[in-house]
């Protein structure tokens, strides 16, 4: 039968080698929480951080699927392991005076922040910093805070989890979803005024790695080019983003979820957006939505990536294995490398124009014509009467 089921994900194809680490800035759930990629120095010796930061998280992954059994819990976690993220922890930032570029990653319903690990490091091999939100609205698989308690003479800081928000039955969905795309993108503007305080050189305190001295960070992180990503909730909370703050000034969204935005925002979507989307998961009222953004002239781009579904364009993809194929239903007929590799290509060229970026990264174009021929270049052809 073979493996039963297997994860691991592909090291990044860039020129540098990639560092990551945690940050946590705030007591409370109002603080900020990232993980952090970055192009780093090389290091013979180094540790290569887990997929699952913590046990909750896997716990935290079936919960959202509706297995909440401790059988199934043990068994996963069993089969599983906590397999590796090819990335340097802690690594340090390459040495050089320029400041890098900044992108701000936002998870889809249900994940956390390393789910998009694959993807992230290849940005960050390619020179950028890259922070991956872990949001607190509910709408991440699991994750947590600290709350001060100062019950004593001596304030100790008390862990405290949040859970999956799962839809009840009583609930309006666009009410929910619609509170949580708000509180996200204002959390993803959150993180850029955290790194804005370490660029500047002003003590943060990092309450997961306080031995760790973001003071690498500081005048290393240019604002000028700062850009917005994510992935299906994670692409409505970019596309949010764009009209929350103006610091970000192009958005990347892969298979956005369109639902939790409502239609009075479409209008004040102004920055140039790529989206890039897997055949199955669009529907024809996303499509239109989309076909309404940038109303004042700025690029809009629209890739269908043919032989993908909706987990291809997350680190989920890279399952392998008997179980997998049974828990996971369909994983798309094209290789995740592949279907990565034209994400990375498609976002590289998009954020440099955008950016304005001196660097030079290959076109889709430049691909080979087996994976042009999987990607469409264009709106589907849908009923646009009623927009």
């Amino acid at each position: 039968m073979g493996n039963l089921v297997s994860l691991r994900l592909p090291p990044a194809t860039g020129p540098h080698p990639v560092g990551c680490t945690d940050v946590m800035v705030g007591a409370g759930r109002e603080g900020s929480f990232f993980r952090l990629f970055y192009p780093c120095s090389p290091s013979p010796l180094h540790k290569q951080p887990g997929w699952f930061p913590r046990p909750e998280y896997l716990a935290g992954l079936i919960a959202v699927r509706g297995w909440n059994s401790k059988l199934v819990h043990y068994g996963a976690s069993v089969i599983t392991g906590n397999p590796p993220i090819p990335v340097i922890w802690n690594g340090d930032l390459i040495p050089s005076k320029d400041r890098k570029p900044l992108v701000i990653f936002s998870h889809g319903l249900g994940s956390f922040r390393t789910t998009y690990s694959s993807l992230c490091a290849e940005l960050a091999s390619h020179g950028f910093l890259v922070a991956a939100v872990e949001h607190r609205d509910g709408s991440a698989c699991a994750t947590y805070h600290f709350s001060v308690s100062s019950e004593d003479a001596s304030s100790t800081l008390q862990e405290s989890w949040v859970p999956f928000k799962k839809l009840q039955p009583e609930m309006k969905e666009f009410y929910l979803r619609n509170y949580q795309v708000h509180q996200r993108a204002s959390e993803c503007v959150q993180t850029v005024r955290i790194l804005q305080d370490i660029d500047k050189g002003k003590a943060v305190n990092n309450i997961l790695e306080p031995g760790f001295n973001l003071e690498f960070l500081k005048g290393r992180i240019d604002f000028d080019r700062v850009a917005i990503m994510g992935h299906s909730f994670g692409g409505a909370t970019a596309l949010l983003s764009l009209v929350k703050d103006d610091i970000f000034r192009c958005a990347v969204v892969l298979d956005a979820w369109m639902f939790p935005l409502e239609d009075t925002c479409y209008q004040h979507i102004q920055k140039p957006v790529l989206s890039i989307n897997t055949e199955t998961f669009q529907t024809n009222q996303s499509i239109k939505k989309m076909m309404t953004l940038n109303s004042e002239g700025a690029e809009l781009t629209y890739l269908t990536v043919q032989g993908c579904v909706h987990s291809s364009q997350t680190d989920i993809a890279f399952l392998s294995g008997y179980l997998a194929n049974k828990i996971l239903g369909s994983q798309g007929t094209m290789d995740p490398k592949t279907c990565l590799k034209i994400s990375v290509v498609s976002s590289l060229h998009f954020l440099n124009k955008h950016l304005d970026l001196p660097m030079n990264w290959p076109k889709l174009e430049n691909l080979s014509k087996e994976i042009q021929a999987d990607v469409i270049s264009d709106f589907p052809v849908v009923n646009t009467s009623k927009l």
